[in-house]
């Protein structure tokens, strides 16, 4: 399974990865609390180009219309890896480490207080806690270890991508993809292999290929003919 950039064009999805709907649920407040995975979407085939620019008539799936509108692609995001990236913060029971450019905006780490604080306060119910929102972060920005082990306590995630979908804010987010799936970029260059990462598919990330939630400030969504993203 691998996902290929393409220069100025859709990402190439090889391999059979299956694609899902996948909604942020959010509590009375609207804050995010949990994942809902939708029924399967149809892919026309084992291998799929996805869009990328925003603007396809088909999305999730690639028409060309990148083509035709002059659409840059061009990758911005480091190369390096994500620990040479990340800050760390140690806490009395679990260690955070934060790479903030890779951020989607999905607004887990903001419930039951916001983690960079739950990380920092003892007990079993503040580090559960840490270990829950820092999990349930899509793009993997954030990761809870084991203090005394230094081994990151991973969600066990399938491969496969979601088609991030977040009621509280109207928008559709990024492209979810789990489960250690390889990246590619345009040039042939391969991306660190993450269980966690979310690429940008509404066309406007100044983090290309990753998501860094702008499709949220833009109001970008997928339903068929609503092209908000300009």
């Amino acid at each position: 399974m691998q996902i290929r950039v393409t220069e100025n064009g859709p990402y190439r999805v090889t391999g059979g990865v299956p694609l899902s709907k996948q909604t942020i649920v959010p509590d009375a407040r609207g804050d995010s609390r949990e994942w809902r995975e939708g029924d399967p979407v149809a892919t026309p085939g084992e291998n799929y180009s996805l869009c990328r620019c925003g603007h396809s008539a088909k999305k999730p799936f690639c028409d060309g219309t990148h083509a035709k509108i002059g659409f840059d692609g061009t990758e911005m995001a480091s190369r390096a890896p994500y620990l040479a990236q990340a800050t760390e913060q140690d806490g009395p029971e679990v260690t955070l480490t934060d790479a903030q450019s890779l951020c989607a905006f999905a607004r887990f780490c903001d419930a039951d207080g916001q983690v960079w604080n739950l990380v920092e306060q003892p007990g079993d119910e503040a580090a559960a806690a840490t270990k829950r929102e820092s999990a349930d972060c899509p793009s993997g920005r954030l990761i809870a270890w084991n203090l005394a082990e230094r081994t990151a306590y991973e969600p066990d995630l399938p491969k496969s991508i979601g088609l991030v979908e977040d009621p509280a804010k109207e928008v559709s987010g990024p492209y979810w993809v789990r489960g250690g799936i390889q990246v590619t970029a345009a040039d042939g260059t391969d991306y660190e292999i993450r269980n966690r990462v979310t690429l940008c598919r509404c066309g406007e990330s100044r983090n290309k290929p990753f998501c860094d939630g702008t499709h949220a400030a833009i109001g970008f969504t997928d339903a068929p003919g609503d092209d908000r993203s300009h």
